[in-house]
């Protein structure tokens, strides 16, 4: 099956309205694990015609394992909006946003069972074979996310990722530079869009 986007870490859809704009009316497929984040998804999307909203993960093994978000009020307490964005498989990666001017702590973080697939596994369920824009914000999950990905299987023509936390928290490194080399690798020319986003486009 062909879609136009597939966003993994869509939040509330509020960010991507502009930019998901001309695939109102091809299939797509939106994934956010946090029930307030996902509720407000669906709402923003309604009139798209042909687009699922799902509640999983996307890694690099399937498996059923905890989720870590900020508790919906405690986004309100603690005064940051985007704190409702930071959802991770690490409770550690949420703790590591800590500053003074956010104080994080344990009982702002809610906990979830949520079903996570491997890429391949992911592409297999939904017959993915072409896909417009792959975009990925994954708080730290997008090495496991790429790595998994086999190129001579799907057919991606843009891959928005972000990759300031792709070695750990606020950190580049090794686990950057393979995803990289594996994209040119598979055809695909990369742009920094800013400091915390890459655009893979297919040659």
């Amino acid at each position: 099956m062909n879609y136009g986007a597939i966003v993994i870490g869509a939040h509330t859809g509020e960010f991507l309205k502009e930019k998901l704009s001309s695939y109102i009316n091809k299939k797509n497929i939106l994934i956010e694990p946090v029930f307030h984040n996902h509720n407000k998804l669906r709402e923003n999307f309604t009139h798209f015609t042909d687009t699922q909203f799902l509640d999983c993960a996307i890694s690099n093994i399937d498996e059923i394992k905890k989720f870590y978000y900020i508790k919906e009020e405690s986004v309100k307490l603690l005064g940051k909006h985007w704190a409702s964005g930071i959802g991770s498989f690490s409770k550690q990666h949420i703790l590591a946003h800590k500053n003074k001017r956010f104080q994080v702590s344990d009982k702002d973080i809610e906990t979830k069972d949520v079903q996570f697939y491997s890429f391949n596994s992911f592409r297999k369920k939904f017959m993915i074979e072409k896909v417009d824009l792959l975009q990925i914000d994954a708080e730290g999950a997008e090495f496991d996310i790429m790595n998994n990905i086999d190129y001579s299987n799907v057919d991606i023509q843009n891959i928005f990722f972000e990759k300031k936390h792709f070695d750990g928290p606020f950190l580049t490194g090794e686990k950057l530079q393979t995803v990289k080399q594996q994209l040119i690798t598979a055809g695909y020319k990369l742009h920094d869009i800013d400091e915390e986003n890459i655009l893979a486009k297919k040659s």
